[in-house]
């Protein structure tokens, strides 16, 4: 296991005059100020190991490749510099290669952008960048092995966001065991970086991952694309929030065969839900959204299905509406939707937000007297979007 030391780099650096290494060559290079930054710059070839207390900046596209373990230490902080297009920064997961980034509740592992002033020990970095700053780095992307559903009978596909000529790219397969490794307490902050016209990069991008993958407790804050999306796969998530996000908050594609359980979505800039069925001959059951709560602010929509979406959800609360924000219309596949709840702005009913038949299974309550929704205690202290008081409003 390959421990980054930034004493023993700093005295190598010291002791030759040049340097060379190829793109197999998975060593960080020293940044001209060392004293707690290190440069990502090349994909990860050999078993890497990024430490508590230090800073480390990624510099372009890196893949951790197939079979190799990048493990990120609780507190780690990890900043994309600015790039767009081909040349934007982004930390992929490559199919058979596994992140092992387990955070803890008081110190979480932070994925931000170069201008954010944030340090280890910080929550969140005072007078620093706002929650709503996105699209200054790209993202981070787990692709497996696991089951997708693309055109025709197709088990893979390039995910968006990264260019077809980067293999590294391709998920799906016909694993649904699939083992990608371990996201805990993580904040993925400012990114969305677009490569091309509507092709960003979403703040969580989930392409074929497997269900022994274990993701709980993830934040996502002004990403200018979606929040978190599943591209199919049987990955199941516990413990998130979504602030901010420019498009949709939560999407699911590509008969995605998991569960999100208890997650909270703020401020959305399109759809709070964009939730769409198969795209191709394969299906395995519905995926499940459950225990979720729902600060509508300025987003665009509430939930928005397609003819085929293969959902099951049940126990939203929403609330903080505004005219305009609907419920569009309900899948005409096998789903099952029950216990939603929402707190109305003054004078409006249920049937004005919640269409298409969706009304039947929905109720209005008095702010602070919803019976279902998120539990908003297993966010504080580490994410900053409960640190901030956006989640105030919620009991």
């Amino acid at each position: 296991m390959k421990k980054l030391n930034l004493l023993f780099l700093m005295l190598i650096g010291a002791s030759v005059m040049f340097t060379s290494c190829s793109d197999d060559d998975p060593t960080p290079t020293p940044n001209p100020d060392p004293e707690d930054e290190m440069v990502l710059s090349e994909n990860i070839a050999e078993d890497m190991t990024l430490e508590s207390g230090n800073v480390y900046t990624l510099a372009s596209r890196v893949s951790v490749l197939d079979g190799v373990t990048l493990t990120i230490e609780p507190g780690v902080i990890i900043k994309g510099e600015a790039g767009s297009g081909a040349n934007a920064t982004a930390l992929i997961i490559a199919r058979g290669g596994k992140i092992m980034a387990e955070g803890t509740a008081d110190s979480p592992i932070i994925f931000t952008t170069i201008a954010d002033e944030i340090m280890p020990g910080e929550v969140f970095h005072e007078d620093g960048l706002a929650p709503s700053q996105n699209g200054l780095w790209g993202g981070l992307l787990i692709l497996g092995r696991a089951p997708i559903s693309v055109g025709g009978d197709n088990t893979e596909a390039q995910i968006e966001g990264i260019p077809p000529s980067d293999t590294n790219g391709l998920y799906g397969g016909s694993d649904a065991e699939d083992d990608s490794g371990v996201l805990k307490y993580v904040s993925i902050r400012h990114g969305g970086a677009n490569i091309g016209d509507g092709n960003e990069i979403n703040g969580l991008t989930l392409g074929g991952v497997g269900s022994t993958t274990v993701i709980e407790n993830v934040e996502v804050i002004g990403n200018q694309d979606d929040g978190i999306e599943w591209f199919g796969g049987t990955v199941s998530v516990k413990n998130a929030i979504v602030w901010n996000a420019g498009d949709d908050a939560i999407d699911a594609d590509q008969s995605w065969n998991g569960v999100l359980d208890n997650f909270i979505v703020v401020n959305a800039g399109d759809k709070t839900f964009e939730l769409d069925g198969p795209e191709g001959a394969y299906v395995d059951g519905n995926y499940t959204l459950t225990n979720g709560s729902i600060i509508a602010g300025s987003a665009a929509g509430l939930v928005d299905n397609d003819e085929n979406t293969n959902v099951n959800m049940s126990n939203i609360y929403f609330t903080s509406l505004m005219d305009g924000q609907t419920f569009d219309e309900l899948p005409t596949v096998a789903s099952e939707f029950s216990n939603f709840e929402v707190t109305l702005p003054e004078g409006g009913t249920v049937a004005d937000f919640f269409l298409g038949g969706s009304a039947d299974f929905t109720t209005a309550v008095a702010e602070g007297e919803n019976t279902v929704g998120a539990d908003k205690s297993v966010f504080a202290g580490w994410s900053w979007t409960s640190v901030s008081g956006s989640l105030d409003i919620l009991k």
